[in-house]
């Protein structure tokens, strides 16, 4: 799995600043204007923040909300927010300016029957555990105070409680660029590998972030590294590099291929197909359940959970997606991201729930779609029934409720290896700003190229040329790189 990169702000007076090891006589401004920062960041590609009133920590109760806000309106990124929570005033107003997660570590040494309220209340997936770690021990107050707490005790009474996100902070690395403590998260790792959890402190280079992955850590919070310019973003972030996508449509645990959604012939074992991929330096996989949605059944759990085991790219998952409580199934079962698409048509409300429960990296919205008489028009159901909605204004709905990328297939252009639907392409790449993945009528090398230049696509989707050999990912990359595309070059383990 790809690492989650989450760029700090910290505030005090409202400008962007860092300290070093938590010492607010060691700090340093960065930027008079978070909300410029901000917007840059989301223009280099990450969506996601991590803003810390450091006002809040030292007064005790939260203090820049107001730039929160301002933070929330100008980006609509999701933004986890931690400082100076301590009371139910201070969470709702975390949340009513527009915080996705709230991050809480003092409440939780000091007062932990307020903070098994706030997570029955909101639900553990709005809050983080924060555990800012010196000697071993948890500090509070904004690292001010030592407590008694050791660092596995307090993870595993709260884990136990529900708790599934921690960011685990190493004052001693804060600030430093001196590398994050690995062997700390590592640790965390082992005792609770099913936590997702968020590194933070010493992180000074590009390569601190891909040994913090190599690692097995889910996430990695940064910042100082980025003000500095030692943060390569380009080469970490997925939308600045395009990405080839092989996709295993699945049919009654079978891989297949057809032509325009019909007259499907058999081209494997998707266990088989996806390791294969994964070690040909695939950038990611999709699995889609083709049948799932028009037989009225659920999507095979233990395909996914087979396939999960063999790989180590991000995979999508897609397919019989009804509700929030499939997807549950589905990443646990070892899915990075699911794609809805029949689901989001008949309840859209489902986008915005899989978007405030994970974060709108997890949800793909997938539209098939087709050029009738009278424009473009979605169809659901495996492509059997359209609707009279138009591909470019759902797209925008897509957007709007929180869903981080498009899978558009034309399925005019499915099967039949003519090349992808261009036009179509760019249309939606100069409408949106999430990212477009294309799919749909490869048939060469060429065809990726055109996706990429002409249709601006972030990423291109392919079957059958991959799974009947007639492309290779490696010949094909090396392609790309001399047409002058931006591919990835990483090999995968």
């Amino acid at each position: 799995m790809k690492i989650e990169l989450i760029p700090a702000i910290d505030l005090i007076g409202g400008k962007c600043v860092r300290l070093t090891k938590g010492d607010y006589a060691q700090m340093k401004i960065y930027d008079d204007n978070p909300v410029s920062v901000a917007l840059e960041l989301k223009r280099h590609g990450f969506n996601r923040l991590h803003v810390v009133d450091l006002d809040g920590a030292k007064s005790q109760h939260i203090v820049n909300h107001s730039t929160l806000k301002d933070i929330y309106d100008a980006t609509h990124m999701d933004i986890d927010f931690g400082g100076g929570i301590k009371s139910d005033e201070d969470i709702e107003k975390a949340f009513q300016a527009g915080a996705t997660m709230v991050t809480v570590g003092s409440v939780a040494v000091k007062n932990p029957e307020l903070f098994a309220k706030w997570i029955e209340k909101y639900g553990a997936e709005k809050i983080i555990l924060g555990a800012d770690v010196r000697n071993g021990k948890v500090s509070v107050n904004g690292w001010k105070e030592d407590s008694n707490e050791e660092l596995i005790p307090f993870l595993d009474k709260y884990i136990r409680m529900g708790v599934n996100k921690v960011l685990c902070t190493e004052i001693s690395k804060d600030g430093t660029l001196a590398g994050p403590a690995v062997e700390l998260y590592k640790s965390i790792r082992s005792a609770f590998p099913h936590v997702h959890l968020i590194a933070s402190g010493g992180v000074a280079s590009t390569d601190d972030i891909v040994t913090l992955q190599h690692a097995g850590i889910p996430a990695v919070v940064f910042g100082k590294a980025w003000y500095e310019g030692h943060i390569d973003a380009a080469n970490l972030l997925s939308p600045l590099a395009k990405r080839i996508i092989p996709c295993l449509d699945v049919k009654n645990g079978e891989t297949v291929k057809g032509t325009n959604f019909v007259n499907f012939r058999s081209a494997g074992d998707p266990v088989t197909l996806g390791k294969a991929y994964s070690q040909a330096g695939a950038d990611e996989l999709v699995f889609l359940d083709i049948t799932a949605s028009h037989e009225g059944r659920k999507t095979f759990t233990d395909v996914v959970s087979r396939v999960a085991a063999e790989i180590n790219i991000p995979f999508t998952v897609g397919g019989g997606i009804g509700c929030i409580d499939d997807v549950d199934r589905l990443l646990a079962a070892g899915a990075d991201k699911v794609s809805i698409n029949s689901a989001a048509m008949r309840t859209p409300l489902l986008i915005d729930e899989i978007t405030r429960k994970y974060g709108s990296q997890v949800c793909v919205c997938a539209i098939d779609a087709r050029l009738d008489p009278d424009g473009w028009h979605c169809y659901v159901k495996g492509g059997r029934e359209r609707t009279e909605r138009n591909l470019f204004d759902w797209a925008q709905e897509v957007q709007d409720r929180g869903a981080g990328e498009i899978l558009f297939t034309s399925m005019d252009h499915d099967g039949v290896k003519h090349g992808f639907a261009n036009q179509a392409l760019a249309q939606l790449a100069n409408q949106l700003n999430i990212p477009i993945i294309a799919s749909g009528g490869a048939g060469s090398m060429e065809h990726f190229r055109d996706a990429f230049i002409i249709g601006k696509a972030d990423a291109a989707l392919a079957a059958s040329v991959f799974h009947f050999g007639e492309i290779g990912i490696q010949q094909l990359k090396a392609y790309l790189r001399n047409e002058g595309i931006n591919v990835r070059t990483e090999e995968k383990q």
